[in-house]
Parts: C-alpha cells; sequence; structure tokens
C-alpha cells in the first residue's frame, strides 16, 4: 500500500488552485470589464467586482447590436457560428467514419494508397491550401454562405485515422459473426460499428466543434456581409471600431465571454462521453 504525503498532497491541491486561478482571471476580468460602460474601462475605474450595466450591454449585443451604424446584433452572428460548428463536427465525422469503414474492411487497388494519402495532408497547414479554396469558393459562388463556411472544412484526415485505429481493434470474429447472420456492409456498419465507436464520436464531436467555433481566418475571407458573420469575425470588426470617440471595449469583451459560452457548454454537457472516448482501449 502507497502512503500519502499530506505536504504533497497539500502542495498538489495548491498548484492546481494556483494554475486554474492563472488561467480564470483574465477570463472573470473580461466579465467583470463587460458589465461597466465604456467610460469606466477607459478611465482605468474598474475592480474586481461586476458592475450595473450588464443586462443592458448583453441584451443590447444580442437584440439590437452595439449602436454602431452597420454593426448588426449578435444574436445573428452567434446562429451563424453555431450553424458552422455543427456542420462542420458533423461533416467531418461523417465522412471520416465512412472512410475509415471502407479503408478497413474493404479490398479495392491501392486501398493503402488511399489511406496515407490522405494522412499526408495532415501535413499541409491551412494557410498553404486557403486562397485555392478560396478560388473554389469564388467560382462556385458560395461566398456569404453557409456552404462557403462550412464545405471547405469538411474533410479531416485526424478523424479517420482515430476511425481507422478504433476498427482495427474490432475482433475479426465479431465480422464473421454479423456476416453469417446475413448482415450486409450497411447493417454492420450501422448496427455494430457505429454504437461501438459511440464515445470516440462523442469525443471527436466535441473536439470539432471547438474547432469549428474557433474558425477565425476562413470566416473572416468569404464573409464579407455582416449578416454573414461569425461571433469571432464580430469581435474583430468590434474591436476595430473602438476609438475614443467609440468606447465599444466594455462590448468587446461582452462580445467575447458570449463565444466562449458554447463551446463551454459542449464541453459540461458530454464531459463523461467525451473522457470515455479519449481513455477507451479496448471494446
Amino acid at each position: 500500500m502507497v502512503e500519502r504525503d499530506r505536504g504533497l498532497t497539500l502542495a498538489a491541491h495548491g498548484l492546481l488552485i494556483l494554475g486554474c486561478t492563472v488561467m480564470v482571471l483574465p477570463v472573470y476580468l473580461a466579465f467583470v470589464a463587460s458589465t461597466h460602460p465604456g467610460a469606466d474601462f477607459l478611465s482605468g475605474r474598474i475592480g474586481f467586482l461586476p458592475g450595473d450595466r450588464m443586462l443592458e450591454n448583453y441584451a443590447g449585443l444580442i437584440g439590437a447590436g452595439a449602436g454602431l451604424q452597420g454593426f448588426p446584433p449578435l444574436g445573428g452572428a452567434l446562429w451563424n457560428s453555431l450553424l458552422m460548428a455543427l456542420g462542420i463536427a458533423i461533416g467531418k465525422i461523417s465522412i471520416s467514419i465512412l472512410s475509415a469503414f471502407a479503408i478497413c474492411y474493404f479490398r479495392f487497388p491501392f486501398r493503402q494508397t488511399a489511406f496515407w494519402l490522405i494522412f499526408i495532408t495532415l501535413m499541409l497547414p491551412v494557410e498553404v491550401r486557403i486562397l485555392p479554396t478560396y478560388k473554389v469558393v469564388a467560382g462556385l459562388s458560395l461566398l456569404n454562405t453557409q456552404g462557403g463556411l462550412i464545405l471547405p472544412l469538411i474533410a479531416s484526415a485526424t478523424a479517420t485515422f482515430l476511425f481507422r485505429q478504433v476498427f482495427m481493434t474490432i475482433p475479426d470474429e465479431m465480422t464473421e459473426a454479423a456476416r453469417m447472420d446475413g448482415a450486409g456492409p450497411l447493417a454492420f456498419f450501422w448496427h455494430i460499428l457505429v454504437p461501438l465507436s459511440r464515445t470516440n464520436i462523442a469525443a471527436l464531436f466535441v473536439i470539432l466543434f471547438i474547432y469549428g467555433w474557433n474558425q477565425y481566418l476562413w470566416p473572416l475571407m468569404v464573409t464579407t456581409d455582416a449578416a454573414h458573420s461569425t461571433i469571432l469575425t464580430s469581435i474583430q470588426r468590434l474591436a476595430s471600431t473602438a476609438t475614443q470617440e467609440a468606447p465599444v471595449w466594455h462590448l468587446v469583451m461582452a462580445t467575447a465571454i458570449l463565444a466562449l459560452l458554447p463551446p463551454v457548454a459542449v464541453i459540461l454537457l458530454m464531459q463523461r462521453l467525451f473522457v470515455q472516448g479519449l481513455t477507451e482501449t479496448e471494446k
């Protein structure tokens, strides 16, 4: 039996508390700043306690906008970001699980070559392929559309690789049993592989949802209309209007807090499945 050292336990908890404080403090300060008037932000009179403008600032941003000409309410930007994140997450998982299924369970020429060609795309950063992708999207008239935001980002070599590794852990006896029971490829995929991959799908969904929600460069390029902007591009556009004459930094902080809430909610709702999907090693 390993005895616990009380001093080491206290030191470990102290380090954890310190680390949490360092990570949470900037977010808390941003929240406090979002509850004060803009003049207080510029004058440096903001303390560590929330102000009395919380409901006014947040309700105004979501329902009426920032009060600046040409800046729409953030309700539409939140909706655009939600659709984009869901579309990217669901699209990546759907395409990746089907491609991994084909690579693992079907025999066709150049099967391994196809897998490695998919895997090699991990070495190409987004910045390398963003200009040709933009040209294709513009040629298809998908600028300022949800399709233009989602479709170029739904392929995922990482998810394909992870699903392939999951399928390779499934015993061949299960495949043979399904074949003897008369299950076809689609029945085997839908009734056996998908339920066995449930926790892995949940873990990937959380990661890919956050990936889609945090997209900044691509939405900034393909959305020139403010009505189609996402929440992150709205932060940039709102920050670019912050001047001495229009002190909206408190609204920038409020927009940042609003952008933080949906990913946190997804993580909290799917925390158990997320942890299981990352730690499971056997089926």
